[in-house]
This record gives structure tokens, C-alpha cells and sequence, in this order.
């Protein structure tokens, strides 16, 4: 299937969900869902995956229903659909979300193990691998995407007080993205080179996930 864009319908699906997260309301519009947001979006990875995924990941687009077992929030589906493209969580990602606020684009560390984050701190600690991926971030940041994701109110033990890099090693995840609110884009075929733009600017960054913190060894609960 050709990507052609999201369905008119897309972001007032979304808001309706917002609004009313039942089941009801889900099986009432699970067509307009499937026609509107599923199929377009599995189109946009599939035209992407051969850019992105060889030497790297493969793609999928993630199930619409949250998992509510360790949550206060018993809501039954997320608010958005997102895909992306990665060999396995925490060693970098090519994301993309569409919902009620728009589209949004990521790519970097989303999750870490201990194994992981272990990794992370050992390239941020060395001069080579730690400024490289400070000058990464720096270059994303003044083209206008947000660095984010989890930050330690401390620092981590066996590091100095006065290191170079402690702002990065106090992170336990890392990741830049960029949004756009709903525009006729979204609806067209130029979203898929808006998305396949954004990912070119994140692909150094991924690549760095992917060689400095891979993908845990620990096994999946």
C-alpha cells in the first residue's frame, strides 16, 4: 500500500478518544480507526523500513490498547498511534506518533535496563564517545528539536561532582523529537517526507544508541 497520508478523519478520531476512552466508543469507529489512522500509518513505515531498517531495525506499529496493569489510569487505548523502528528498545529508535495534537517525530534512547544504562555512562564518561554525543545533541538542539527524556535528581555513583558531562551522565534516557500541530501535511503524501526528513536528522544520534548502548542482554519480563 502507497502512503498518500492519514485520513481526514485521523485527528477527530483522536479527539473523540480523548474524550470518551471506552469501549464503546472504540467499537463504534474501530473503522474509521483502521481505514483512517492503522492502514495509513503501516503504509508510512513500509515506505520507510528499506531507508531505515537495514543494518539497523525493523519496523512495527504498536497495538492501540495500554497495558493498565501497573497504572492508576484504567484507560483502555492510547491516545495516539505510534510506530517505529528499532532492533530492540533502549539501543536508539526511528519513532513516529500520530493523535488530537498532531504528529510527533523521535528518535534516540527511549528505555534503558541496567545493562544498558551501564553502557551509556561508560561511552558518556570517555572523551571521545561522551563529546561526540554532546555535539550531536547540540547540533539537534539549534535545529530546533527538544532533547529530552528521564533525568537523575543526583548523580550517579562513582562520578565526580565537577564532570564535564555529569548533566548527560545524570540521564536514564535520551531522545530528541519535534512536533507539528494538524496541518493539510498531515493528510498528504509530503508527511512522508517530512517524516523521512526528520529521521535523516536523527539517524547520527540512533546510530551513536546503537553502537554506545545496544540492546539489553537482560531477558524481557
Amino acid at each position: 500500500m502507497r502512503f498518500e497520508g492519514f485520513g481526514d478523519g485521523a485527528v477527530e478520531f483522536f479527539d473523540g478518544l480523548e474524550a470518551d476512552n471506552s469501549k464503546a466508543f472504540w467499537s463504534d469507529n474501530l473503522a474509521l480507526y483502521r481505514e483512517h489512522v492503522r492502514a495509513p500509518m503501516e503504509a508510512l513505515i513500509g515506505e520507510l523500513e528499506p531507508e531505515f531498517g537495514p543494518g539497523f531495525g525493523t519496523g512495527k506499529v504498536f497495538r492501540p490498547h495500554r497495558d493498565v496493569r501497573f497504572s492508576h489510569d484504567k484507560s483502555p487505548y492510547k491516545t495516539h498511534c505510534g510506530a517505529v523502528i528499532e532492533q530492540g528498545r533502549g539501543g536508539g529508535a526511528y519513532y513516529v506518533e500520530v493523535g488530537a495534537a498532531g504528529m510527533l517525530v523521535a528518535g534516540g534512547c527511549f528505555h534503558t535496563e541496567s545493562d544498558q544504562l551501564a553502557r551509556f555512562r561508560t561511552a558518556v564518561d570517555t572523551e571521545i564517545h561522551g563529546e561526540q554525543l554532546r555535539r550531536l545533541l547540540d547540533a539537534l538542539a539549534a535545529a530546533g528539536w527538544e532533547i529530552t527524556g528521564e533525568v537523575l535528581k543526583s548523580r550517579p555513583r562513582g562520578f565526580a561532582a565537577d564532570h564535564p558531562r555529569l548533566d548527560l551522565l545524570r540521564r536514564r534516557t535520551l531522545y530528541a523529537c519535534r512536533r507539528w500541530e494538524p496541518d493539510d501535511a498531515l493528510h498528504e503524501r509530503s508527511c512522508l517526507d517530512r517524516v523521512r526528513r526528520a529521521w535523516a536528522d536523527v539517524r547520527e544520534l540512533n546510530q551513536w544508541c546503537a553502537d554506545h548502548v545496544g540492546v539489553s542482554e537482560k531477558k524481557r519480563r
